[in-house]
This record gives C-alpha cells, sequence and structure tokens, in this order.
C-alpha cells in the first residue's frame, strides 16, 4: 500500500511539472529586449549607454532566467531619427526576435514605434518619451508609459511656480512632437491657474546658439522663461541665458524636462534656482543611493529619471512574464496591469488601461554650490505629489480603453 501511495504521489508530481511547462511558454526559447535609446546624439548622456546599463540592472535583480529561459538585452542607436529607428525595431522584429523595445528617447520615434508594435503585438516599455499623447488619444493595449509625461511635468512645475508669482511666461521650446505637447500641456495649467503666456520661440533641436531665443526672452518681460526641450538643447539654453543675466533681470528659469545630467553640464552656478519636476532621485534614501552608486561605478553619472524607468519598466516586464507563465503580451500586460510596481524608486506603482504608469512625482529646486555637501547633490526634493494628482485623470482622457 505505501508502495502504491509513493508511486501516486511521484505520477501526480510528474503530471504537474509536465503541466507547469507546458503552460510556461516563451517564445523561440528566449525573452529579447532591445533597447532603442539615443547613443551618438543630444539625448545620450540622459539616457544613451546608462539605458542599456539600467536595462542590465534590472535582469541581474531579476536572476538570468525567466521561466527556465535566458533574457537577452540588446541596444541600437536611433540616433534622434525617426526613419532609423522604425528600421532598426522594424529589423529586431523581422529577424531579430524581439519581444519588447525599450526607453526610445524622442517622442515623435516613440510614437512611430508605439504604433508598430501594436500592429505586430509586441511590447513597448517607454521610459525616454514624454509626450502624453502615447496615453491619450494614441493610446494602445500594448505599451507602457512607465516614467514621466507632458501632462505631469508641466502640471507639478507650473502649478509650483505660479504659486510663487510667476505669472507671466515666456517659452524656448524645441520644434518637434515632444516640445511642442509640453509647451501646449504647460499652457493649460499656466491658463487654468490665472497666469498668461505673453509669447515663445521655437528652435531645432540640436542647437548650439541660443543667444536670439534669450534675448527674445529677455526682452518679453516675463516673470518665467520656460525651456520646453531636452538634452544639451536644455544645457544650452539655460547656460546661455545666464550669461545673459536673465535670473540677475528677475526671471525665473524652468526646465520642464530636465535631468540630473542636466544639472551637471551646466553647473550649479549657471543652474541654481531653476524649478524641475522628476519621476526619481537618486539620493532620496539609503537603497536608491547603493543603486545608484553601483550605477555610477558602471557609468560615472549618477542615474536620471530615464534610467530609472528603464531599470523598472525591464523589472516589472519581467515579473509579469513570470506571473502569466508565458511571454505571450495580451497575457504579460495583463499581470503587468494587475501586479503592482515596486522597487528601488517606485512604491506602490499602478499601470493603466491605457498605458499609463501612476506613480508619484517630485517638484525640486537646484540647488545653489553652497547647499551642494557632495558630488551629484544638486536636487532640493520641495514636493513629492501623489501620483492621481500628477497625471492625467481618466475623466479628462480620449483612450478609449479606459471604462470611464
Amino acid at each position: 500500500m505505501r508502495g502504491f501511495l509513493a508511486c501516486a504521489m511521484l505520477a501526480a508530481m510528474t503530471s504537474a511539472a509536465m503541466t507547469s511547462t507546458a503552460t510556461a511558454q516563451v517564445s523561440d526559447d528566449a525573452v529579447r529586449i532591445g533597447v532603442l535609446t539615443d547613443l551618438s546624439s543630444w539625448g545620450r548622456d540622459n539616457s544613451g549607454p546608462g539605458s542599456v546599463e539600467a536595462a542590465k540592472m534590472a535582469v541581474e535583480e531579476f536572476g538570468p532566467t525567466v521561466l527556465g529561459k535566458p533574457i537577452e538585452i540588446i541596444s541600437a542607436d536611433h540616433q534622434m531619427k525617426t526613419d532609423v529607428g522604425v528600421q532598426i525595431v522594424r529589423g529586431w522584429f523581422d529577424n531579430g526576435k524581439v519581444d519588447a523595445v525599450v526607453d526610445i528617447p524622442n517622442s515623435g520615434i516613440a510614437i512611430a514605434v508605439h504604433n508598430m508594435v501594436r500592429e505586430r503585438n509586441k511590447i513597448a516599455l517607454l521610459s525616454g518619451p514624454g509626450a502624453s499623447s502615447l496615453t491619450d488619444e494614441l493610446c494602445s493595449p500594448n505599451t507602457v508609459h512607465f516614467t514621466y509625461d507632458t501632462y505631469a511635468l508641466s502640471k507639478v512645475t507650473a502649478s509650483a511656480v505660479i504659486k510663487e508669482g510667476g505669472k507671466s511666461w515666456y517659452f524656448i521650446t524645441a520644434d518637434y512632437a515632444f516640445g511642442q505637447q509640453l509647451e501646449k500641456d504647460a499652457t493649460r495649467f499656466i491658463n487654468e491657474m490665472g497666469g498668461k503666456v505673453l509669447g515663445g520661440v521655437k528652435h531645432p533641436t540640436n542647437t548650439a546658439d541660443f543667444s536670439s531665443f534669450a534675448l527674445q526672452a529677455q526682452s518679453s518681460k516675463s516673470d518665467v522663461v520656460a525651456f520646453a526641450n531636452a538634452g544639451q538643447d536644455t544645457d544650452n539654453a539655460i547656460k546661455q541665458s545666464g550669461e545673459f543675466g536673465l535670473v540677475q533681470g528677475g526671471q525665473k528659469l524652468v526646465g520642464l524636462l530636465m535631468f540630473d545630467t542636466d544639472v551637471h553640464a551646466i553647473g550649479l552656478k549657471a543652474a541654481q534656482g531653476t524649478y524641475m519636476t522628476t519621476a526619481a532621485y537618486w539620493n532620496m534614501d539609503e537603497a536608491t543611493r547603493a543603486w545608484s552608486k553601483k550605477f555610477y561605478e558602471r557609468t560615472k553619472v549618477m542615474p536620471t529619471m530615464i534610467h530609472t524607468g528603464v531599470y523598472g519598466s525591464v523589472l516589472h516586464y519581467l515579473k509579469g512574464i513570470k506571473a502569466a507563465g508565458t511571454d505571450d503580451p495580451a497575457k504579460v500586460m495583463a499581470k503587468m496591469r494587475e501586479l503592482p510596481i515596486e522597487d528601488i524608486f517606485v512604491h506602490g506603482g499602478k499601470l493603466r488601461e491605457d498605458g499609463r504608469v501612476i506613480r508619484d512625482m517630485y517638484l525640486a529646486k537646484v540647488k545653489s554650490p553652497e547647499q551642494s555637501k557632495e558630488p551629484w547633490d544638486y536636487l532640493e526634493i520641495i514636493k513629492t505629489v501623489k501620483g492621481e494628482d500628477a497625471f492625467r485623470p481618466v475623466s479628462e482622457s480620449k483612450c478609449p480603453l479606459l471604462k470611464k
């Protein structure tokens, strides 16, 4: 009798293992994640090689395999060119057996890939782009917008600056999808809070000379000069505005999208007092400091919110695959929406049906050189804004995936 029971138990265990193996399915016997980023242009410092390392750190934290299959990270440079980015991703899907595309700084490229991902039934894990339209009228069941967007950046920053007396605004805006969306979203919140936009000027990306734009902003006599651009464009614009004495003349400078690397490039002397909104900061607590120092050892920069977003989105994606027992995109996305988002930088985050990750955002002010106590100690966190208050509410959304 004892032998019979042992055999029965062994048979049951074998059957369960076979069932588990049958249900745990990974296409092409590997999970392949492609980091599409900027390795050579004006967004390199705030994404670029750091995004590749952040994805690798997520895999290391999760483990080298998922559902018994290896996890592979590959990367490519989209050069800030939409046609180049689309060609890379098409090749990844057609020949490289890539399951998910990560990062994609530059909203124009991100929108093109976001549409391709929906058509090909893959997954996009977006950390780099900011256009809020990605989870509004353009929303897709295959996209995760993990880190920030123009809606949250504009709302958090504009609200705070107007409360401090910055009523009249002038924009220096990058002339592409992200910059235009950022100015549009900021203008809305400025108007709603009783402020006024006096004007603005648009510039091509990767501009070296901002002198004429800075002079136009100065002559507007606005309370606030807002930079709706990113990367080296932001660095150059703020540096040159400082050289023309805008702050000394009483104007406030606002970086609607700024990163720690921008402050590093500009220097505290020129950037001090600038307002910005961020989704993460390296020096928040012991856990963020430990992770960031490990990241610094690999990259020689402290992580930006894009880097931490790549890390977090890849980690959550792998958790979704594990929970789903498959890498089937629909099932993985369902699990990613079901699971709370927990990592070093995000606590209690939630992936909404429209693809928007609802997470806390932080209003920050750049420290003066005297306030900085150590290298990369650049930001004073002024306020924590809950995700529900920072991002577009369901009631305002044009996304058909949200049940209102």
